[in-house]
């Protein structure tokens, strides 16, 4: 997140742009309650900037620039900084040309772990012809929040291993050597395989059996039951609790909350998983109100939030 100034001659907006979440547009809608504009998936909001879950990207210091030319654009965007990401919601060919008179954004797959790019990255998308609104300035460093790994095909049983990749990415911090970690909803194991990976020992608990090569990864304990059912006083002390279990919102809430009261776990990271076609506000605002905590909808995310406390994290 930057503070970044904005192109010579464009009108700054006392506003923010709200970019959501893949299909998540009516979940948006409802945390922002009125907007001034939509345009596709973005949608511009008068006043300060508000704590929206359902979002990839917010642009936190939007302005209007009126453009002769595309060169005459790209050069402004130029003068302010060197990372600009396009969102087009119409004129998508226009918008490609401006996207080829800047510099190349950084978009290969990165190799986990590794550390958020430090460097700002703009936003814009055109309005007509001769009309850009953009922002120096957005909530996520990466492209329209999309963050992408080199994936493995082999090691990992699924593919649910990205988005705690993800997680512990904006987290700013890892479970690693000697570090203990609960996996609560294990099965088949992919978060299992990526915090042994990292060299954490791990207690995987779940219904179903885990992978059998998963369960036979150096570290790896593993528990047949329901995690809820689990008393903080029954696991002992953990460096991280991660929940990636299949429930109601308010259930999981209920079981962190005897953790977040015992003391006996440091770093969560849990997957809010909403029921059907609905956004259980009410509970989300609960784990977001938990001191030093952030509910987010990460790139790797469906319908589902993820809650992220972390000791010392960024």
């Amino acid at each position: 997140m930057t503070d970044g100034t904005i192109p010579s001659g464009a009108r700054p907006l006392e506003a923010a742009v709200y970019h959501a979440a893949p299909d998540m547009t009516r979940h948006l809608l409802a945390e922002l309650g009125e907007w001034d504009r939509q345009d596709g998936d973005l949608l511009l909001r008068s006043g300060p900037v508000l704590p929206a879950r359902w979002v990839r990207n917010i642009w936190l210091r939007p302005f209007l620039l009126e453009f002769g030319s595309l060169g005459e654009a790209a050069a402004a965007l130029r003068s302010v900084q060197r990372n600009w990401a396009p969102c087009p919601t119409r004129l998508f060919r226009r918008s490609a040309l401006l996207a080829e008179k800047l510099p190349r954004l950084p978009v290969k797959p990165k190799a986990f772990p590794f550390e958020p790019p430090a460097a700002p990255m703009g936003a814009f998308t055109l309005l007509d012809e001769g009309l850009l609104l953009g922002s120096p300035a957005c909530s996520s460093p990466f492209p329209n929040g999309e963050l992408r790994f080199q994936e493995d095909t082999e090691g990992p049983p699924s593919r649910a291993y990205r988005k705690l990749w993800e997680a512990l990415v904006l987290a700013g911090k890892r479970p690693g050597p000697g570090d203990r970690c609960l996996d609560a909803g294990a099965s088949p194991g992919g978060w299992t395989w990526a915090l042994a990976g990292l060299g954490a020992s791990v207690l995987a608990v779940d219904r179903a059996p885990l992978d059998p090569r998963i369960a036979a990864l150096p570290g790896v304990e593993f528990r047949k039951g329901s995690a809820f059912s689990l008393k903080p006083e029954d696991v002992g002390p953990v460096d991280w609790l991660f929940s990636d279990v299949i429930c109601y919102p308010p259930v999981l809430y209920d079981w962190v909350e005897k953790w977040l009261d015992s003391g006996r776990a440091r770093n969560f990271v849990c997957t809010i998983k909403m029921q059907g076609e609905e956004y259980d506000r009410a509970t989300t605002e609960r784990f977001a109100a938990v001191p030093g905590s952030r509910v987010v909808h990460l790139w790797h995310n469906k319908h589902e939030l993820t809650w992220i406390k972390v000791d010392g994290g960024r």
